[in-house]
């Protein structure tokens, strides 16, 4: 009963990264002006007496979800996978005051796009579902999650 809308919201953050041994000049630490598009769906509240009735979530929520989640966490970091000799690298720019995160995969825009899907999907309402994720690493090149991929 009633509609599934599809709600977006765009975020940005700036993030440094290296591949280790990638045969490409990615390999060096090198950063990109990440765009990361979030898009949920679920039905509008019907409750007329409801704060959020006529929405499928608010924009400000959904907000504070990635917020947390996603950009605090990567904006102005570098990432390394710790299960790399980067680790050595990450540990020396740590101890110099650089923001360092260490993950647990190979900090390609494919596999930040899994582990952003998993981190926003956790937090969701349950009446809300992730549809899809866009992270668009450069003007012509991006990774998409999508729902219906991932069953």
């Amino acid at each position: 009963m009633g509609n599934n809308i599809r709600i977006t919201k765009q975020f940005s953050f700036e993030t440094g990264h290296a591949l280790y041994g990638y045969d490409g000049k990615c390999k060096n630490v090198h950063g990109h002006s990440y765009k990361l598009d979030v898009t949920v769906i679920g039905k509008p509240i019907h409750d007329k007496n409801h704060v959020k009735y006529g929405m499928v979530i608010d924009f400000k929520d959904l907000k504070s979800i990635v917020k947390e989640e996603i950009v605090n966490v990567f904006d102005h970091a570098t990432v390394f996978n710790k299960n790399t000799p980067h680790v050595e690298l990450a540990k020396e720019l740590g101890d110099r005051g650089h923001n360092v995160l260490l993950v647990d995969y190979q900090p390609t825009s494919e596999m930040m796009v899994i582990d952003f899907a998993r981190k926003i999907k956790k937090r969701l309402p349950k009446q809300i579902s992730l549809h899809s994720l866009k992270l668009q690493e450069t003007e012509s090149s991006f990774a998409e999650w999508f729902a219906y991929d991932n069953n």
